[in-house]
């Protein structure tokens, strides 16, 4: 493959030099200005977001307003998130499509098509301050010193119940450990018929849910060292937990999980607790209110030796396929996006939260009510966690509180190790939720967990092979 030019930093940093803001719009975002160069183009191609009003009501002007103001026509296309990986693996292929391509989860299998975004950490870590390693993990291969995407954002991922459940089975609080799904969610679904909804299936929550299960018992896919580690004791011990919270607590839907199945249940009254981002109590606002008033949520659930993990529920990961033709104008919208961070926290309603603490909050109109003494998106987010803006009229506005912490208990993909190739493979062929679902169907705990780590291993091997991952074979 032809290599492109490269950049020098001096050309790199002329081109994302700091700019003026965009005027005429309300809310204002804040657009640096370029030096027209021969590119005249910038295809993105995002998921629909959760939160309906983030797409229309922010993103695609934003990325409309940029275009516009550097001489750039944007074009922007959404598709569901289950299409991305295999529209991505389309465009790879082909060598022609999108600029731009965001990812959910660490697209860490692609990295031999993608280009390294190193130079676009480096210059949003000299504007913005110190990437959050959660993000870090996830874009980065510590083996081939390379970014192989871009991470603006994560979302968190915590517990969600219904208080008036929990309060009448004897657990005011809610959940605190895992067990706890079994001994009061399991009265729950005996004594008021409402399940637990926690996927066994194919799909994104299932995954997070099956990694957050094995952290907090104290195992993993991985070693620090990327070693596979997954066939101990610990993990048979979590599978086997699996198999009798299905038997006690869920109904065989689970099986047939999608990626909006426990939003929908939730919603619709028919789960105790689920473990999802806040889009499900989102949309429960808009759509049945008094649900909405009775969702609570909780951090993540501790395990039989008291730890807690939760996986990250959404990574916002940006990748440039190496055959990208608008390669510059790819980096300077990424640069520009996070520059308008804060207006991405409010309008998906704080699903998002950056990637970058430290970066300030633009000047001018933005959109949102002033925050005192907000300066920088630290002081939002934790604002904006204790005085929910987007609370109904009588309902708690510190409901989500709870998850100004939520850096300590939430972790990335691959933990305690990196994101790494490997990590993606066995994340896109859903190994784990395989494995807990053969359980919870009656097969051997032990069974199961040799059968996840015989893929598992052939992966890391194809990996070790291509001197992409560490570890030993």
């Amino acid at each position: 493959m032809a290599k492109r030019r490269l950049v020098t930093r001096r050309e790199f940093m002329k081109a994302a030099g700091l700019g003026v803001v965009a005027a005429g719009v309300a809310p204002t975002i804040f657009i640096p200005r370029y030096a027209h160069g021969a590119s005249k183009e910038l295809k993105i191609l995002v998921w629909s977001h959760f939160v309906p009003r983030f797409d229309k009501e922010w993103y695609d002007t934003f990325a409309k307003q940029w275009g516009e103001a550097n001489g750039i026509n944007v074009t922007v296309d959404h598709i569901g998130l289950a299409e991305i990986p295999s529209r991505t693996a389309a465009e790879v292929s082909a060598g022609q499509g999108h600029d731009l391509i965001e990812w959910i989860a660490p697209p860490s299998q692609f990295e031999p098509s993608v280009l390294d975004l190193s130079d676009v950490v480096k210059e949003a870590e000299k504007r913005y301050g110190k990437q959050h390693p959660l993000c870090r993990r996830s874009s980065y291969n510590p083996n081939t010193k390379k970014f192989y995407c871009f991470c603006p954002g994560w979302t968190i991922d915590p517990g969600s119940y219904r208080k008036s459940l929990w309060e009448k089975a004897g657990k005011k609080g809610g959940p605190e450990v895992w067990e706890d799904l079994i001994t009061f969610g399991g009265k729950i679904k005996k004594e008021q018929g409402i399940q637990l909804g926690i996927g066994l299936s194919q799909e994104l929550d299932s995954n997070m849910a099956a990694r957050a299960l094995l952290w907090s018992y104290d195992t993993s896919i991985q070693d620090a060292k990327e070693n596979v580690v997954l066939n101990n004791p610990k993990t048979v011990e979590a599978t086997a937990y699996m198999a009798r919270l299905f038997k006690e607590s869920m109904v065989p839907e689970v099986f047939a999980w999608s990626a909006v199945s426990n939003n929908q249940a939730l919603i619709a009254g028919r789960a105790s607790y689920i473990l999802n981002s806040i889009s499900a109590y989102r949309s429960a606002q808009k759509e049945v209110p008094e649900i909405a008033k009775d969702i609570f949520f909780t951090p993540a659930l501790k395990g039989p030796r008291g730890t807690g993990f939760s996986s990250e529920h959404v990574i916002y990961s940006y990748l440039v396929p190496k055959k990208a033709k608008n390669i510059e104008n790819a980096k300077k919208f990424l640069l520009n996006l996070v520059g308008n961070y804060d207006q991405a926290m409010y309008y998906s309603e704080l699903y998002n939260s950056p990637a970058f603490f430290d970066a300030p909050i633009p000047s001018g109109s933005r959109g949102y009510a002033p925050v005192n003494g907000a300066r920088k998106l630290r002081d939002l987010h934790n604002a904006w966690f204790s005085n929910d803006p987007f609370a109904l009229p009588d309902e708690e506005k510190g409901k989500l509180a709870v998850l100004k912490d939520a850096e300590k208990w939430s972790t990335n993909i691959g933990h305690p190790g990196p994101a790494n190739p490997a990590e993606g493979e066995v994340f896109a062929t859903f190994v784990l939720p395989n494995m807990l679902a053969n359980a919870a169907r009656g097969m051997k705990p032990e069974t199961a967990v040799e059968q996840a780590e015989l893929l598992t291993k052939t992966i890391f091997a194809k990996w070790r092979k291509k001197k992409m991952i560490g570890g030993k074979a």
